[in-house]
């Protein structure tokens, strides 16, 4: 019980400090092995009949709301805190995709969607070879497709979805720099993305202002990602067992020229049209993107054992 007095005090804190409507109190990727050799949780389970860890911290959570109501406060917490039971007035952020998203919409409780499949923006934007390694990738078309009234969402419940938020957590982001370049262009995404119906959307036009945007980051000296502009590396194997790549991209208009000799590719070099096979000897494809004459895609320099290790690797 001493948990709640210090809670208490924490949140009378954090209430002062700060004037808006929600705390936000976490509740994900709870530990729960702990409470599994604990006596004292073992006699709280019988005590208050809990059957199982996830009703452990569901009982926490609702102690917890209850403190954090009486500062005057709103209680948000992660999608988690819903597989033991809902607090009676939390409001959910669904982070695992939208699937906790739906289910606390449909049962009259607030949401705000931030699923990893959408707005995640501290995933790598491009490619491993050439981004700041993170495990896992978001391009800005994908953060494009984020719909914060889910399909599958039951549309009388589409009043209880606030919004959607974007993630930028930074335990590999190292410094400002490094924060404005996995932000950009991304963010504006997730902007249009919450403001706009879906019928309004539309990637190309979106596109558009966001090359208008790059402009005006320019000029204001703020660092953002050309990753939009990368090609895709999608590789596999042929029939005999030749390594195939494929080329793809974001923006249609430009054109992906590549080299297999070591030379730096221009848009003098051959362009790519279909599926490579790369020569026996090769040992580096390097690809740049151009749009007409204009170089706009980073030098990529992909090692041929790179693709082959990826290509080992495809089911």
């Amino acid at each position: 019980n001493k948990v709640y007095d210090v809670l208490n005090k924490v949140m009378t804190r954090v209430a002062a400090l700060f004037p808006f409507a929600y705390i936000h109190v976490g509740g994900d990727e709870c530990p729960k092995n702990y409470w599994e050799k604990s006596d004292a949780i073992k006699s709280l389970m019988q005590r208050e009949g809990l059957k199982a860890m996830e009703e452990v911290q569901s009982y926490f959570e609702k102690r917890l709301e209850k403190i954090v109501e009486s500062k005057g406060k709103k209680f948000m917490g992660w999608d988690e805190i819903l597989e033991g039971g809902l607090a009676p007035s939390a409001a959910v952020m669904s982070w695992r995709g939208v699937k906790g998203g739906i289910e606390a919409a449909s049962m009259k409780h607030d949401v705000v969607m931030s699923p990893t499949t959408y707005t995640y923006i501290d995933y790598m934007q491009g490619d491993a070879i050439i981004e700041p390694h993170v495990y896992s990738t978001l391009r800005l078309n994908k953060t494009y497709e984020f719909e914060p009234i889910a399909p599958g969402l039951d549309p009388q419940f589409a009043k209880y979805v606030k919004g959607g938020q974007a993630n930028l957590w930074t335990e590999q982001v190292y410094n400002m720099r490094h924060a404005e370049y996995m932000t950009w262009p991304r963010g504006l995404a997730v902007a249009e993305s919450v403001w706009s119906p879906k019928e309004k959307k539309n990637w190309n036009d979106f596109f558009n202002k966001v090359e208008n945007h790059f402009g005006r980051l320019d000029m204001a000296q703020i660092k953002y990602a050309p990753s939009v502009y990368d090609p895709i590396f999608m590789v596999s194997k042929t029939a005999d067992k030749q390594l195939r790549i494929e080329l793809g991209k974001e923006v249609e208009a430009l054109d992906i020229y590549y080299s297999f000799d070591n030379t730096f590719p221009d848009n003098f070099y051959p362009k790519y049209t279909t599926a490579l096979i790369p020569p026996k000897d090769a040992v580096m494809l390097k690809v740049i993107t151009y749009k007409g004459n204009k170089p706009l895609g980073r030098m990529i320099a992909m090692p041929i054992a790179e693709l082959k290790n990826r290509a080992d690797k495809v089911k």
